[in-house]
């Protein structure tokens, strides 16, 4: 036993004590009781002694939910814009969309990985009643405004497919909850495999219609040098705000916890190899989808003069201008299967913030019911009372809110993850911290821009503008503003009582059992 100031190590050889070994693992995972369904009933078993492709194959998974946040509706309406307007011109902020995605997404991966937490959990630790509250209450309505997204690409693919009338189609999204709940009682394990295919469904569709349209090599490869003028600056702010999305962090940082990985030093450094593999897989396929739908609506609709601001259009205009009915199908089969990936994440990421923040639990099929319907009601209102073209409005709302609600997550993910007494030997050294800490004022930057946007926009309206800017942002940004402030400059880690870390010393081959006061 050796003690200082600040911890107590406890070195054991399991070969000597294989008792009380086995006692501190089983009390390991007991102490770990924020884990949630996902991880509780449907652990995936990593195989401790098997070769390289076994063992990716075990954590290869959760990152495909992630890149399914990458390839909602919003970013399909995104893309189509500014394809239409620019051109290839916005490839490199795709691109640089995808960079700064990973960054996060794996120092996601590394806390949930350190910690055995989704973030979620960790800000309910960390953070006072009053701060915990605002952060699930903007991280609610992230996922609102996701499922907002949701509703009306599912309802636009049905339309495009079956001629159903938009706002048949929002109303039967809400069954599409039955859907989720058939697919989840089979295990984690088949549901990434359900959500694999809608993602294949999705890649096979836009490489149909690339090569369909075949655009030029040299043009396309151009567009990836950064290149911005006044006009395209709005377009690519847009882009790069409709990126990141604030339920995939909570999303991913649970969904982690499925994988029973060995919680030994050597252990996490090996879990997060493959969990950069897995995620590296994911996004990068995210961003080849999401450039061929820009580069397909750049060589259909920008060569030709023709700017379009609403998925029905596109879908209309592709099977125009290509004579082919192939287009339009695959365009609205892509949508349609966006929308229901997109579905089944989003029901996740609000159970585990509810679960993470309030720890309260409510059968899946009432949460999912709840949101969903949260999310229809808006979506009817407007359709009914302003018409079905005023859609890609509500679309262009839904990504201001994800804007509005980003820092709740980005924020604390930064501060947990350059955390010693969180993170330990895994703290992020000092020139991640600093370019993750660019990263999220730059994102914070952008996103502002756009919520000031909004509000001109609406204030250009008269005073009833006014108004409603100030009803719909005013006290969420005074709220906001002041516990992000608390967060940054007041709050300090929690004293670890009874976590385990266990770390792996090879000279020694002893396992050491970290208990910090």
């Amino acid at each position: 036993m050796v003690n200082n100031n600040e911890e107590t190590t406890l070195l054991l050889n399991e070969e000597e004590n294989p008792g009380l070994c086995a006692k501190l693992y089983n009390l390991i995972k007991v102490k770990d009781d924020l884990k949630h369904s996902y991880a509780e009933e449907s652990s995936v078993s990593v195989p401790h002694d098997a070769g390289f492709w076994t063992k990716l194959w075990a954590f290869v998974g959760p990152a495909l939910f992630i890149s399914v946040g990458y390839l909602d509706p919003g970013n399909f309406a995104t893309d189509v814009q500014g394809g239409s307007q620019f051109g290839y011109s916005l490839l490199w902020v795709l691109l640089l969309s995808n960079v700064i995605a990973m960054t996060l997404q794996l120092i996601t991966a590394k806390v949930a990985l350190v910690t055995r937490k989704d973030l979620a959990a960790l800000c309910r630790d960390e953070y006072p009643r009053f701060v915990n509250l605002t952060l699930w209450v903007f991280a609610e309505l992230a996922i609102i405004a996701t499922d907002l997204a949701e509703v009306l690409g599912t309802a636009i693919g049905l339309q495009i497919l079956f001629n159903i009338p938009l706002l048949i189609g929002v109303l039967v999204t809400a069954l599409d909850t039955f859907i989720f709940l058939l697919v989840q009682k089979f295990g984690i394990r088949k549901l990434e495999l359900f959500v694999l295919f809608l993602l294949g469904s999705i890649g096979i569709c836009f490489v149909i219609e690339f090569f369909m349209i075949f655009p030029s090599f040299t043009d396309v490869m151009l567009g990836f040098v950064p290149t911005v003028n006044e006009q395209s600056v709005y377009a690519a702010i847009g882009i790069l705000g409709a990126t990141v999305m604030p339920h995939n962090f909570y999303l991913h940082s649970a969904l982690i916890q499925t994988r029973d990985y060995h919680h030994s030093e050597k252990g996490l450094q090996q879990a997060f190899k493959y969990n950069i593999i897995d995620t590296s897989i994911a996004l990068n396929f995210a961003f080849v989808v999401n450039a061929s739908i820009l580069i397909i609506s750049g060589a259909a609709f920008f060569t030709r003069g023709i700017i379009v601001n609403e998925l029905q259009d596109a879908d209309q205009l592709l099977g125009n201008l290509l004579g082919s009915k192939l287009a339009s199908i695959t365009f609205g089969v892509s949508l349609l299967c966006s929308g229901q990936s997109s579905t089944l994440t989003g029901t996740m990421a609000g159970q585990i913030v509810m679960e993470g923040f309030l720890s309260l639990r409510i059968v899946p099929w009432a949460r999912r019911l709840i949101t969903r319907l949260m999310a229809i009601v808006p979506a009817v209102v407007v359709i009914v009372v302003m018409g079905p073209g005023q859609t890609y409005q509500l679309l262009i709302l839904s990504q201001v809110i994800l804007s509005f609600a980003l820092p709740v997550a980005i924020v604390p993910l930064t501060q947990f993850s350059a955390s010693k007494t969180i993170m330990g030997p895994f703290t992020n050294h000092i020139v991640v911290t600093v370019f993750t800490t660019f990263i999220v004022l730059f994102i914070i930057a952008l996103n502002v821009w756009a919520v000031v946007g909004m509000i001109q926009s609406m204030a250009a309206d008269g005073w009833r503008g006014i108004v409603a800017a100030a009803f719909l942002f005013g006290p969420a940004s005074v709220i906001l503003a002041v516990v992000l402030l608390w967060v940054v400059f007041r709050w300090k880690p929690k004293p670890r009582v009874g976590r385990f870390y266990l770390s792996l010393n090879d000279s020694e081959d002893v396992e050491k059992f970290y208990i910090q006061k």
